[in-house]
This record gives C-alpha cells, sequence and structure tokens, in this order.
C-alpha cells in the first residue's frame, strides 16, 4: 500500500460540499511568532504557517503581506492567481460560505435570451428540496426574480443576490410548442435543506436496444448499496449501453465514484491504480488502487461484488455540462485508460484539484477559522489529468438549443437523445432559437474537492 504524507495519516475523500468538518493538527516546522489571542495578526500568522506547509502553490505565496489584515482578505492575497477552488469559512460568519442557489434552495438555473426577452430557465430540481417543495419544476422560466424583470444587464446580479438571499419570490412562465408562452403564476421558496439526493435510472428502449439511463445528483457517502441495486436492475433487464448523466453532479464522495468506475470498466482488477494525488514537497505523491479508493468510506459494498453487476459494454456516454465537476469529472478523466468513454454536451467545470479542511483549534473555548486550499493535483492511471479548464466533450451540444426544454430521462430530451442515436455529429448546433447567457463566476456547484484528514 502506497506510503501517505505524514501530516495526512488516513484519508477520507470527499469532494464538494457536503462534507464533515475535521481537525488537522496544527503543529508544524515552523516557529511563528507569538500574538495576541484574537487579533488578526493571531489569525493571519496561522494561516501563514498553514499555506507553507500545506498549500500546493506554496512555492509562489507572497512576500510582505500585512498580517494586520482581515483574515478573509489576507488569506484571498495568499492565493495563487489560476486558483478558483480554496477558500476560508468561519463557524460564526455564514457570508463567508460559498454561496449559490442550489445550496439555498435546491435547484439550478441558466439564463437565456428568446425573441429578445431574458429568462431563467430551471434545468434541475433536486429531489425533496425547498424547490421542489414548493412546485418548481425543469423546463419552467423565471420572468423575474424578487419582483425585478431579468434583463442582460442585471441577470448575474440578481442571481449572486438571490444565492445568499433567505427567500425568493420567482414569477413563473411556461411554455408550450402550441400556446408559446404562458403566465405559471407566483411561488415564493424559503431557504433550507436538501437532505435527499436519489439516484434516478430507467432502462429504456430504443431501436431494439435496451439502454439503462441513471442521472445522479451527487456523489453521496454510502452511495454503492444504491448502484448496486441499480445494475442489479439493469442486469435483468439486460441493458447493453450505459447513459450517465452527470450534468448537473457537482462532486461528492471519491469513494462511490470508485463504486460506479468499478461497475463501469469492461476489465478491471482491485489492484489497478484509480487515481493519484500530487502535491508539493511536503504532501508528495498518494497513489490509490480502485479497492483502496473503494473502501475509504465504503465498506459494505465488497469491490466483487460491484464487479458482479458490470454490464455487458465496451464504451460509456456520459452527459456533462457547465455544473459537471470534482468526481464526476473524475469519472470522465479516470475511467479512460480502461475504457472507451464518450463525453457528449459541454465542457465541465475544471475541477482537478484536491485539499482538506484545515481547523484552527488553538482556542478550545471557541471555533476558529477553517481553511480548505489546493493541496493536490489529480491525475488518473496514466498520469493524465490538468483538465483545469475543463473537459471538452467528444459532442458538443447545447441542451438549450430549443426552447423546449424535456424532463430528464425523457428520450426527446436533447442530450440524451444525442446519446441514444449514437450520432457523431452536433446537427441542429446552427440557427439555434435560444442564446444561453453565461454566468461569470462558478456558481452552483460544490465548493472544493475535499480530502478531510484525520
Amino acid at each position: 500500500m502506497t506510503s501517505i504524507p505524514k501530516y495526512q495519516p488516513a484519508l477520507i475523500i470527499l469532494l464538494g460540499a457536503f462534507f464533515v468538518v475535521l481537525s488537522v493538527s496544527c503543529n508544524n516546522d515552523y516557529d511563528p511568532a507569538v500574538y495576541e489571542k484574537g487579533t488578526n495578526e493571531y489569525t493571519n500568522s496561522w494561516i501563514l504557517e498553514q499555506m507553507k506547509r500545506y498549500y500546493l502553490w506554496n512555492e509562489n505565496l507572497p512576500e510582505n503581506t500585512s498580517l494586520s489584515l482581515k483574515p478573509e482578505d489576507y488569506f484571498k492575497e495568499m492565493l495563487y492567481k489560476g486558483d478558483r477552488f480554496s477558500y476560508a469559512v468561519h463557524p460564526s460568519l455564514p457570508e463567508t460560505a460559498p454561496q449559490s442557489i442550489r445550496n439555498s434552495y435546491g435547484f439550478d438555473i441558466s439564463f437565456a435570451e428568446y425573441d429578445s426577452q431574458i429568462y431563467g430557465v430551471i434545468l434541475y430540481v433536486l429531489a425533496d428540496s425547498p424547490a421542489e417543495r414548493a412546485g418548481l419544476k425543469r423546463g419552467l422560466f423565471i420572468k423575474s426574480i424578487n419582483g425585478t424583470s431579468l434583463s442582460s444587464q442585471n441577470f448575474e446580479n440578481l442571481y449572486e443576490a438571490a444565492a445568499s438571499s433567505s427567500k425568493l419570490t420567482l414569477q413563473l412562465m411556461q411554455y408550450s410548442e402550441a400556446d408559446g408562452f404562458s403566465d405559471d403564476g407566483e411561488i415564493e421558496i424559503i431557504r433550507g435543506f436538501t437532505f435527499s439526493n436519489p439516484i434516478s435510472s430507467k432502462a429504456i428502449l430504443y431501436e431494439n436496444q435496451k439502454v439503462g439511463y441513471i442521472e445522479i445528483s451527487h456523489f453521496d457517502v454510502g452511495l454503492a448499496g444504491s448502484l448496486l441495486s441499480v445494475f442489479k436492475e439493469f442486469q435483468n433487464q439486460s441493458v447493453t449501453k450505459i447513459i450517465l448523466d452527470l450534468r448537473y453532479n457537482g462532486g461528492g464522495d471519491v469513494s462511490s465514484a470508485a463504486a460506479l468506475s468499478s461497475i463501469l470498466a469492461p476489465i478491471v482488477k482491485s489492484d489497478d491504480l484509480f487515481i493519484t494525488f500530487r502535491g508539493n514537497k511536503n504532501g508528495g505523491v498518494v497513489n490509490k488502487t480502485f479497492k483502496e479508493a473503494l473502501v475509504m468510506t465504503e465498506t459494505q459494498v465488497s469491490f466483487e461484488a460491484l464487479r458482479a453487476v458490470h454490464p455487458p459494454i465496451q464504451e460509456l456516454f456520459i452527459l456533462t455540462g457547465g455544473h459537471t465537476a470534482s468526481a464526476s469529472e473524475i469519472i470522465i478523466n479516470n475511467l479512460k485508460p480502461y475504457m472507451k468513454v464518450m463525453v457528449i454536451g459541454e465542457k465541465t467545470v475544471g475541477k482537478d484539484v484536491a485539499g482538506f479542511a484545515i481547523e484552527d483549534d488553538r482556542i478550545s473555548e471557541e471555533r476558529g477559522w477553517v481553511l480548505y486550499p489546493v493541496i493536490y493535483k489529480l491525475f488518473n492511471a496514466h498520469n493524465e489529468g490538468n483538465y483545469a479548464l475543463g473537459i471538452n466533450p467528444d459532442i458538443e451540444i447545447n441542451e438549450l438549443q430549443n426552447i423546449k426544454v424535456f424532463p430528464l430521462g425523457d428520450i426527446q430530451e436533447t442530450l440524451l437523445n444525442k446519446a441514444l442515436s449514437n450520432e457523431i455529429s452536433a446537427k441542429g448546433q446552427k440557427n439555434m432559437l435560444v442564446k444561453k447567457l453565461t454566468l461569470h463566476k462558478t456558481y452552483d456547484i460544490d465548493p472544493f474537492v475535499q480530502i478531510n484528514s484525520e
């Protein structure tokens, strides 16, 4: 078994927002100056020492940054220019946590222009979320947010304000080919939690071929049991093609991702290399086989049981988009050494990095700042990685090329239909009726590829 760096005696890999914050020992090889407890200097000197030791780009830390800055500002000053994902949170300052509509309300949204009008388009609604309980569904359109009509000048600011608000008032529209747009009323959504992230799956008969369609919203800890059940049913249905929908999956538990990869790869052994974590001189290199990655959190389902439900496939079709990140990208990149992976949709986010939570626990009666710095770059068994700009699809196609948005799993839905037909070109991309608008910040994905260390 590959040795693990001294500051990482045990790994529990989580990728994304749904993690348990564990403490990392603050003992290190440095001897910082002593500052009064509770001051910015006291916190920032600690931040500097952690970044010197753990941060992937620790050799590029700026010099002479003032320790008197607010800790959130000081941490940002430490970051490498190309680092999109490191962040710091204080438990008593909710505003320091990454904000998104998905985390706050349980839905994903895009913005589009149709016939000179700007709309928000509901693309994904999490099960048992505040959004679902309020009646929100994929394919509905938003005309205004909290009383303000959407425009090309304000849609991004409205999104940002909505993500941090305590409730939303949405003016909804629906569309049908027969009647066009019609008013669907106003709804109010109260900010809250989403506890359920189920797998959606079905067997589809398409042109005399049985196809297994599986959509996963998040790679939760303990997902292996559900994956086992889904693929047993696919075996009963005699599916010979798998379409994996990860376009709204921002990450999760790497053991669950390893479980799914163990099922899908045509020929793979338990001791085959699954993932490599490469850090700075202190962190070194950590290699994990399929079985080692699996047993970090998945102890109830064996590698052999997962292999027993492998479907008779040689290639995998994965649907992606601008929300596909972290563990989802690992599925794509780390299966490529073992099988043909056909990616259909849009370019992914580009999270090819990992890290673990570092908590300031020096004051026993108080919870301190928690850092989530980038610590490792990620690679597959062929030493392939470096997809920080995103993974490009083999067939590029925008699911919003038409104004009618079908439910996920419907064979008329744009990306699923393309995967079912298995055409090699993306017809219909020209002369699109809808212009998709781009948010210029990274929203609605899990904040970080997370490795927690005990």
